[in-house]
C-alpha cells in the first residue's frame, strides 16, 4: 500500500481540536519495554501493579498499526543504560528503595541495561524494519540521544505520543518536545501510570491554560478524524460527477 496523501486531519481533542499534519507527523511510543510492563522487571521491583500498564498494549498496538498502514514514521524509546552504568548517575541508582536496583540482575537480566531481555520492547509492539529505536539514559527522549536532529532532518513538526508512564517519561518527553516547537498530541487510552491519580493529574496539566504542553485525545478520535478525511474525497468526487 502506498503512502496516503491527505491534508491536515482534524482530531477532536482537548482543549480544542488538534490539526494533525500527516506529511510531518511521527508517532513516539515511550518505553513499552518488558522492564516496566512485565512481572520481574524494574517496575515490579518497585512494588507496582504492572498489569495496569500491560492493559494498554492492545490500544497502543492499534495506534501503531494506523501509522504503519499509512507509512507514517514510528519511533520507539527504551530507558536503557550502558552495561558499565557510566551514563546512570548514582543518585538514580539509589532512588526509590526498590527490591532490586538499576543494573542488578532480576528475572529478565540486568534491570534497565541495554541489550538485556527485560530492556526489550514487549513482543506485541516490537519494532519493525525502518522504525527508529532510541535508547535514552534519562526520562526525556531528547537528552543525550540526538533525536531532535533526526526529527528535524525528517521534517517532523507534529508528534503523537503513547507509552508509559504518563507522569514520568511520557510527560517529560512531551514537555521537552513542546520546548523544541513540536505540536504534541497524547493518546490518552494509549498511555498509563501505575497510579491512576497521577495519570489524571498529568493530563490536566498538559491541557491546562489552552494546551500549555499539548493536546489529549482518545484513539477513537484519531480514527474518526481519519475516517472523515477519507470520506471527503469520495464526497467531492460524487458532487463533481453529478449532472
Amino acid at each position: 500500500m502506498g503512502v496516503l496523501m491527505v491534508s491536515t486531519i482534524s482530531v477532536a481533542a482537548r482543549p480544542y481540536p488538534y490539526a494533525l499534519d500527516p506529511a510531518h507527523t511521527a508517532l513516539v511510543v515511550i518505553d513499552m519495554q518488558r522492564d516496566f510492563i512485565e512481572p520481574g522487571g524494574f517496575g515490579d521491583s518497585l512494588g507496582n501493579d504492572v498489569a495496569r500498564l500491560a492493559a494498554i498494549i492492545p490500544t497502543v498496538a492499534g495506534l501503531v498499526d494506523i501509522f504503519r498502514t499509512h507509512h507514517w514514521p514510528v519511533i520507539h524509546t527504551r530507558e536503557a543504560h550502558r552495561p558499565d552504568l557510566s551514563d546512570c548517575p548514582p543518585s538514580k541508582i539509589a532512588r526509590g528503595n526498590p527490591s532490586l536496583h538499576i543494573g542488578e540482575t532480576g528475572a529478565m537480566g540486568r534491570l534497565l541495561v541495554a541489550g538485556e531481555p527485560g530492556n526489550q520492547i514487549v513482543e506485541a509492539l516490537a519494532p519493525v524494519d525502518g522504525e527508529i529505536v532510541i535508547d535514552k539514559p534519562g526520562k526525556g527522549m531528547f537528552w543525550a540521544t540526538g533525536l531532535h536532529e533526526r526529527l528535524q532532518s525528517m521534517g517532523i513538526t507534529h508528534l503523537v505520543f503513547a507509552g508509559v508512564t504518563t507522569e514520568v517519561c511520557v510527560q517529560t518527553s512531551m514537555r521537552e518536545a513542546n520546548d523544541r516547537g513540536y505540536e504534541c498530541l497524547l493518546i490518552e487510552d494509549a498511555t498509563e501510570s501505575y497510579f491512576p491519580a497521577f495519570k489524571a493529574a498529568t493530563i490536566d496539566m498538559i491541557i491546562a491554560q489552552g494546551g500549555i504542553v499539548g493536546w489529549v485525545a482518545p484513539l477513537a478520535a484519531l480514527q474518526h478524524g481519519l475516517a472523515q478525511q477519507r470520506a471527503r474525497p469520495a464526497a467531492a468526487a460524487g458532487e463533481a460527477s453529478a449532472p
